[in-house]
């Protein structure tokens, strides 16, 4: 049976310990962290994220400043609004909450943030130091929460063959490239990918971001393989299962992240941490 790693579980450590942090840092007399988020229009997938990264923020003593826009507003206002923030002394991070509704630039929108206050890791300047293996920028959340995740499988990821199934920019892409700047050697699969279930049971360490419901079963999993599921799907009857069948796979993987409270928890975690991050750097702590 697998080491199963809930990443609910590893996210309420990590916030109890970023609010002992931040509590010392008010007790000595420094302004809390901010974070500013900026939502157009009135997706209601949209709002309730918010919603929660608002009440996350607050938990541990993060203040958050929330921009809802109407949807009818010009990209040019948006974009004025990314500059402001971003010359804001009082505001850390800055998060723009995606997808925008039709006819927005999002690549546009992005650009005009602080590279040093895009706390989700999508500037082209952060992208770019991720690619080129250089510290000081910011990661995107959900791949960070992966590796926080890998690190509490307590698994050595130098040296390890990892696949990744899924190149998305959030997260397949980014992923990817952390596990290979961590000295992994990594394959990258997808719809396209031939024979990818003997290329998938190679793997020691395999990602799954692809979006197919139940997927990735035993025919796909290596035994003592550690297997992190990023998909959010429902099946038949209507309940949130992964990318990855579950019942299947656990009992030949070492470790394994369970749909719901794996990865999904991690996201909004590692945000608060870019947050805090941003925080540290600019006030020279």
């Amino acid at each position: 049976m697998a080491n199963i790693i809930y990443g609910n579980e590893l996210s309420k450590e990590l916030k109890e310990k970023m609010a002992l942090e931040i509590e010392d840092y008010a007790k000595k007399g420094y302004r809390l962290p901010k974070l500013a988020v900026i939502l157009v229009g009135n997706n209601h997938a949209s709002l309730s994220y918010i919603k929660g990264k608002e009440k996350a923020c607050a938990e541990i003593g993060i203040n958050t400043i929330t921009k809802h826009l109407e949807e009818d507003i010009s990209q040019e206002e948006l974009e004025n609004l990314l500059v402001d923030l971003s010359k804001d002394d009082e505001i850390d991070g800055i998060l723009l909450q995606l997808p925008l509704p039709k006819g927005f630039d999002e690549a546009r929108a992005i650009a005009c943030i602080n590279p040093d206050k895009d706390v989700d890791g999508l500037t082209p300047i952060n992208v770019g130091k991720l690619f080129l293996g250089e510290e000081g920028g910011f990661y995107p959340c959900t791949p960070l929460g992966i590796m926080e995740l890998l690190k509490k499988m307590e698994c050595e990821i130098a040296g390890k063959r990892a696949v990744v199934i899924g190149r998305s920019k959030l997260v397949g892409t980014p992923i990817a490239r952390l596990l290979q700047n961590e000295n992994a050697t990594v394959t990258i699969a997808h719809s396209k990918t031939k024979n990818i279930e003997a290329l998938c049971k190679e793997a020691d360490i395999l990602v799954v971001a692809i979006g197919r419901a139940k997927m990735v079963d035993d025919n796909y999993v290596k035994d003592g393989a550690y297997v992190i599921d990023v998909g959010i799907n429902k099946d038949e009857e209507g309940k949130l299962c992964g990318d990855v069948d579950f019942d299947k796979v656990c009992d030949i993987a070492k470790a394994i992240t369970p749909v719901p409270k794996g990865v999904g928890p991690m996201t909004i975690c590692m945000l608060l941490s870019n947050t805090l991050l941003s925080y540290k750097r600019r006030m020279v702590l």
